[in-house]
């Protein structure tokens, strides 16, 4: 496989020291595989200046993508920035004069996957509050990546979030919004389109022939049949129907309060949930430090560590490198899987066996009654 490629992050925030925290930890441990070959797309000098005042015995070497692999068992490989520029970022001090070279780095990443010169794309965090300061206009890292996915001027995809671990694997329909808007975003249209590429790329880029899929309702007890609001009626119900009838294998919508303990999860392979929040939080509670952050729906791979850019504790060598090993370890896997060159006797490595869970054979009948009281 051709290696993948590493985006810089924010420079004053934890992603540079993560790539090399990651990097320290590529050889095999027990229980865990050998990493990936990965380069990273940044300022080499900045670089061994990070490792240096970390302490860190991580040598640097200067590349092309193509011999990324070739070195990366004795240097950690940097591909610098197409423009050369310099980067002087102090830890923990967010600064707009580096979100050029932030920017920068994740462009050349993406034309890096788009030229077959790197297998999928592994972005480290940003803070969209220091890119706004120059000027950036999308509303957050995963539109920006959608936008490149396209010539300039055509319209671009509906990428969709995922945050997977090897217990669960959840999508947010709604995202970056305030709650009180949405009932207004949350269509039938939406949710449909949403479930279809989530659904489609179980199948394409994780192995899985039937994915199951579950969605979560909106108000407390799925609306206990409109009594509680009428969304998972009059929105979420119908969507349910039409996705069924073309064929896709989803439950809902059903209580969210009684949808993620263990013997729930055994039931589906991604719980699509109508808020950020609902989401979000039960994947936090159980996988903190090893979730991964899969954008669904663009025509390349990309995995994030699913953290921000922890301002707070860059520079001090603390930030555990768990949840990039896991998105670096995760992009390796599904571009096995959705390459061109796979073999069709080669054996795709299904979604669950991968991250390790039993398929249960039906939902328990008691634990998704939309009229529960709990």
């Amino acid at each position: 496989m051709t290696p993948l490629a590493l985006t810089l992050g924010d420079p004053a925030g934890i992603g540079p020291e993560l790539a090399l925290a990651a990097w320290a930890r590529r050889t095999a441990q027990p229980g865990h595989p050998a990493l990936p070959p990965f380069f990273l797309v940044a300022d080499p000098d900045f670089v061994e200046r990070t490792a240096s005042r970390l302490g860190l015995h991580v040598p640097v070497a200067e590349i092309d993508p193509e011999t990324a692999a070739e070195v990366f068992s004795r240097a950690l490989p940097v591909v610098a920035l197409p423009s050369g520029t310099a980067i002087a970022a102090e830890p923990g001090a967010p600064d707009p004069a580096n979100a050029g070279a932030t920017l920068e780095s994740i462009t050349a990443a993406v034309g890096f996957v788009q030229a077959g010169r790197a297998s999928a794309v592994v972005t480290n965090p940003i803070a969209k509050y220091v890119l706004t300061q120059v000027g950036f206009a999308y509303p957050g890292h995963t539109e920006f990546l959608a936008a490149l996915a396209v010539p300039p001027g055509a319209p671009a995809p509906l990428p969709v979030m995922m945050i997977w671990s090897e217990d669960l694997a959840v999508v947010p329909v709604t995202i970056h919004v305030p709650l009180r808007r949405v009932p207004e975003l949350l269509t039938q249209d939406l949710v449909e389109r949403t479930a279809r590429i989530v659904a489609q790329d179980l199948r394409a880029r994780f192995g899985l022939a039937q994915p199951r899929l579950v969605l979560s309702g909106l108000n407390p007890h799925a609306g206990e049949a409109g009594t509680m609001g009428t969304e998972d009626r009059d929105v979420l119900a119908p969507a349910v129907e039409r996705l069924r009838a073309a064929g896709i294998d989803i439950r809902g919508p059903l209580p969210a309060d009684t949808l993620f303990h263990p013997r729930a999860r055994a039931t589906y392979d991604v719980a699509l949930a109508p808020t950020h929040d609902q989401a979000l939080i039960p994947i936090k509670t159980i996988a903190f430090d090893d979730g991964v952050n899969v954008t669904l729906g663009l025509p390349f791979i990309r995995t994030s560590p699913d953290h921000g850019t922890a301002f707070d504790i860059a520079g001090q060598g603390i930030a555990r490198p768990d949840s990039l090993i896991a998105a670096l370890r995760l992009a390796d896997r599904l571009a096995r899987n959705a390459s061109p060159d796979r073999p069709e006797t080669a054996e795709i490595i299904p979604f669950n066996d991968y991250a390790g869970r039993a398929r249960a054979a039906s939902a328990p009948p008691s634990h998704f009654d939309p009229t529960d009281e709990l």
